[in-house]
């Protein structure tokens, strides 16, 4: 075997392993998603290496938008809102998983500081706003006035009546300013809500998911399902409309999320100059400094 058939050899194990570890760090998300759960996790009609076929497909051709977003300076903002435990977060991941964080960036605000409630409602939220080239991904959005705050008795019905009176024409106004908003609300069922906040009740490393404002939802299921159906009624406009992803399947769910996300901004493949690899200079001169034992991060495994 010659020196160039080595080399060759030598990248194409390399980006096998690459490869691999990517679709490891995929089954380690599915496999957390599974655990503790009595049945295996929520069942799916979809089959695990179908699934893992598709999501790859699907990541693909994000990457495929995402320098399209880059090329073009298009300004895309997602909304993601549901009940808790809906699948929100892990549709977000699934998205963000192979793109550029410097690029595709997700927003997830915490209540709003004393000084934030003085502002304009939705002042916090457009300081977040992508810039050309950028996709924002707002996992939880203004709309927590239309949810959690009405319900929960954070704001006033007066402040509740402006949020649905101005929203509609707040976002007519970000659209008008070449920024392309998608809404999705993850719809789940009473009984799977239920199953999946005992899964965190008795897994250790999902407890830290649900706040006491999370279980005192859970006793609000009616609260809040009026709340959704009016805020649904009175901001689904022409302009954004929203689009509800059926969430009691995980596996689904993601796969319909993102094969629709991509249906929503026509997109290109983008042809990029072939890259080669310049030469590593060697200088004769340069001597590498030995580095501490003591420096390195015991090697346990």
């Amino acid at each position: 075997m010659t020196s160039k058939h080595k080399e060759i050899d030598e990248w194409y194990k390399s980006a096998r392993e690459d490869i691999l570890d990517s679709m490891d760090e995929e089954l380690e998300m599915e496999l957390d998603d599974d655990r503790l759960s009595p049945d295996g996790g929520s069942a799916s009609v979809i089959p695990r290496n179908v699934y893992f076929k598709e999501l790859f497909r699907l990541q693909g051709e994000l990457v495929k938008l995402q320098d399209w977003v880059v090329e073009n300076k298009l300004k895309v903002a997602v909304l993601f809102e549901g009940r808790d435990s809906a699948g929100k977060g892990g549709a977000i991941k699934r998205i963000t998983q192979r793109l550029n964080p410097r690029v595709c960036k997700v927003v997830a605000l915490t209540a709003p500081s004393e000084r934030e409630k003085t502002q304009w409602y939705f002042q916090r939220y457009v300081s977040n706003l992508p810039a050309g080239g950028e996709i924002v991904l707002f996992d939880r959005s203004w709309y927590n006035r239309a949810g959690v705050e009405k319900v929960m008795g954070f704001c006033n019905d007066a402040e509740y009546e402006e949020f649905l009176r101005t929203v509609p024409e707040f976002e007519r106004m970000i659209i008008r300013s070449g920024i392309i908003l998608i809404k999705y609300w993850f719809s789940i069922s009473d009984d799977e809500q239920y199953s999946r906040f005992m899964v965190r009740i008795h897994d250790p490393l999902k407890q830290w998911k649900l706040s006491p404002m999370d279980l005192d939802a859970r006793r609000r299921w009616e609260d809040y399902t009026k709340a959704k159906e009016i805020m649904l009624e009175r901001t689904n406009i022409p302009e954004a409309p929203w689009w509800v992803v059926a969430a009691n399947d995980k596996k689904k769910a993601r796969l319909n999320c993102i094969s629709h996300l991509l249906s929503q901004i026509p997109y290109k493949e983008i042809d990029h100059p072939e890259i080669t690899l310049p030469e590593r200079v060697h200088n004769p001169d340069y001597l590498r400094g030995p580095v501490p034992k003591n420096m390195y991060v015991p090697e346990i495994y």
